[in-house]
């Protein structure tokens, strides 16, 4: 699978872990959550439907050597605040090329599959879908 160091370290991370411990390794990951930068507005972010909860995402890739990422969602939002701040932690930073080239379906390799609903999963498949949607324009 081609994925960034970073990002491969938090699989591992989720493959260290067993049943009701992944979801509280998810739990920390969504306190972790970045917070927005003063001058992004959340007018300017860009909403994904497909997750359960509100998010909004905002993709910063003027240098398509060093794209950033930027994620709302709300503190009652665990679970989608956990796949935001996934995405955050594992992406944000890198290359253009090096985002397009994540799999698709990486997120089954943290195990979550059995903790999280499919809807949930769907989520964080359309977060990184409209990610890289934006870098190929």
């Amino acid at each position: 699978m081609s994925l960034p160091e970073s990002l491969a370290e938090i699989v591992d991370d989720f493959a260290a872990v067993d049943g009701q411990d992944k979801l509280q390794l998810l739990l920390e990951f969504s306190r972790e959550l970045a917070p927005l930068p003063p001058e992004l507005e959340q007018d300017a972010m860009e909403p994904v439907p497909e997750c359960q909860s509100p998010l909004f995402l905002f993709v910063d890739s003027n240098d398509r050597d060093r794209v950033q990422l930027h994620f709302s969602a709300p503190a009652e939002a665990p679970t989608t605040r956990g796949f935001a701040s996934i995405l955050h932690q594992g992406l944000d930073g890198h290359s253009a090329a090096t985002i397009l080239a994540v799999p698709d379906d990486f997120y089954s390799e943290l195990g979550l599959a059995d903790a999280v609903s499919p809807l949930r999963l769907r989520g964080m498949s359309a977060m990184l879908a409209r990610i890289k949607r934006h870098l190929r324009v």
